[in-house]
């Protein structure tokens, strides 16, 4: 991205919440200003909104939202709204599909974390594992529905017949005449039987995939609650130009978190090592955004987590 467009992208961003009247909490426009910046530059292809509001009043904001910046700037134009059962997420729809297509490809290989079993397990093939079998159908159906060129709006015709029949037809022509800004795939990532956290630690663009099965939910609350793990953070700086003058500060990029038994040598394990690497080369390619990059670790002890 070039200084101008850098530039563009602030001010649209600035505007458009302006135009909306969406007085975030300091902490949550930082944070969305963030994750909208990771999706331009193309750090990363998906980001998930857990703050700002709650849903639907959430997905209506975001969608106009991205119309006001995309109507100011056409770096914008992929970033599309994703909706799966009550989780929400920003996608570049471009990049996105190249991350789907490397991951059906295996160009970058997951680390699974079986949570079924107690100690949790790390399981390197997704032939060892029914739950990983699952996570690929749910990556066949985001590669029918993002590609290169867009996005394929007719996912709701994957829906089974008995699904649409119970859907109130006002309700499914509103939804099928939805601008492209939003992608429901609620329904059809349903029919994978993929647990969303399992979904998300893939979506997300973590190394590291929890597996557990509908069935195993309360084991894997359990088996994950009950063991000491390690927090991997991944830390930016902006340019000056993206904190408008400002001091630069570290800002989360993302975090996963992995038991810490999996992961005794932190940073130095080989999975995070390739990770890091893999990571820095998408900083170098925009660092007139992003002037730094690290990873840092550290313990957490045994607290209750809801998966």
């Amino acid at each position: 991205m070039e200084v101008a467009e850098l530039e563009m992208v602030v001010r649209a961003f600035e505007s458009a919440l302006s135009q909306i009247k969406w007085r975030l909490k300091l902490s949550s426009k930082r944070r969305l200003e963030t994750d909208i910046l990771a999706l331009c530059t193309e750090m990363r292809p998906v980001v998930m909104v857990d703050y700002g509001g709650k849903l639907p009043e959430l997905q209506e904001r975001l969608c106009a939202f991205l119309k006001h910046c995309k109507e100011d700037c056409s770096i914008f134009k992929p970033l599309h709204v994703m909706v799966i059962e009550d989780m929400i997420y920003l996608v570049h729809a471009r990049a996105f599909a190249e991350f789907v297509k490397s991951s059906l490809n295996l160009e970058m290989r997951l680390i699974y974390v079986d949570l079924e079993q107690d100690p949790p397990k790390m399981i390197t093939q997704a032939e060892e594992s029914s739950v990983a079998a699952e996570l690929v159908l749910a990556q066949k159906i985001f590669s029918s529905v993002f590609s290169e060129n867009g996005i394929n709006t007719d996912h709701l015709e994957h829906q089974k017949p008995e699904v649409r029949a119970n859907t109130d037809s006002s309700v499914y022509e509103a939804t099928s005449s939805l601008s492209s800004e939003v992608v429901d795939l609620s329904e059809c990532i349903k029919e994978t039987h993929v647990t969303v956290p399992t979904l998300n630690g893939w979506l997300l663009g973590y190394p590291i995939v929890y597996l557990f099965g509908m069935a195993h939910i309360e084991h894997a609350i359990y088996n994950l609650s009950t063991k000491s793990l390690h927090l991997f953070q991944v830390l930016v700086c902006r340019s000056a130009r993206c904190n408008r003058g400002s001091q630069a500060q570290k800002e989360e990029l993302m975090s996963f978190s992995v038991p810490y038994d999996l992961s005794s040598e932190g940073m130095n394990e080989p999975w995070a090592e390739t990770f890091l690497t893999h990571i820095r080369a998408r900083q170098g390619r925009c660092n007139q955004v992003w002037t730094s990059l690290q990873m840092e670790v550290r313990a957490c002890y045994p607290q209750a987590i809801a998966l």
